[in-house]
């Protein structure tokens, strides 16, 4: 009895490590897409060039927390419910490298920005959308930590609003384009940061599940609603 509490004790601490991991890594990811959408919207390229670069540091930890999940369960062949929460861990770095990626790439659209003229009012529009996401990722990873599933599905239901704002900047971009061709290249660009920042809440969305995985031992089973399926098929092989 003794060397099973021992073994359960030693997994948990194993546990708490690579948790802690997963948190250190939401942390530095909010850091990173709050700073791409600040340098879009100050056309800074130092923190634009400051964001592409930390993004190494967010694919390291990554790889870290998988060594660690993979050696947690080839050491301590975890049980059923403790299997969940370690996959998840895998789960949930990988999202969250994914998302480092969009605001690297963000950054680097908006490198590229600073030397077109300003598109009137896309700024302000990118801000507030970005603006919604961070506050779903934030919750969602908030959810993961204290295990909240109520938190969980209402980052799945506001999801919702970011398509819809995507889907008004889609058709905003493509009348600037259709009404003067010299706004081409720069609103295909702002399309693509977009595109990434909508992908964001997409992420977001898929920790918010995993928190519920967790705490329920089901994954939604429902489809969430999307605004609008045309302007997700349009473009997307441009997609970084």
């Amino acid at each position: 009895m003794n060397t099973e509490r021992h073994i359960s004790s030693a997994f948990d601490r194993d546990l708490e490590t690579v948790q802690a991991l997963v948190v250190k890594m939401g942390g530095m990811v909010e850091s990173a897409l709050h700073d791409a959408a600040i340098a879009l919207e100050t056309r800074d390229e130092e923190l634009a060039e400051d964001v592409r670069r930390r993004d190494k540091a967010v694919d390291e930890l990554e790889l870290r927390v998988n060594e660690e999940a993979a050696r947690l369960i080839a050491l301590r062949a975890p049980t059923a419910t403790d299997l969940r929460t370690v996959l998840s861990v895998i789960k949930i770095s990988a999202i969250l490298e994914r998302v480092g990626d969009y605001a690297k790439n963000i950054a680097k659209r908006s490198h590229v920005l600073v030397h077109m003229p300003a598109v009137e009012g896309s700024g302000m529009a990118l801000r507030r959308m970005s603006v919604t996401v961070e506050g779903m990722m934030k919750d969602a990873l908030d959810s993961y930590i204290h295990r909240d599933a109520a938190l969980a599905e209402d980052v799945r239901k506001r999801d919702l609003e970011v398509d819809q704002m995507y889907n008004a900047l889609f058709r905003e971009f493509l009348t600037y384009m259709m009404e003067d061709p010299r706004n081409i290249t720069a609103c295909m660009h702002l399309h693509f940061i977009a595109k990434n920042i909508e992908r964001v809440g997409d992420h977001a969305t898929g920790i918010a599940e995993q928190v519920i995985y967790l705490a329920t031992g089901e994954l939604p089973d429902d489809n969430r609603p999307k605004s609008d399926s045309l302007t997700r098929a349009v473009l997307n092989e441009g997609e970084d």
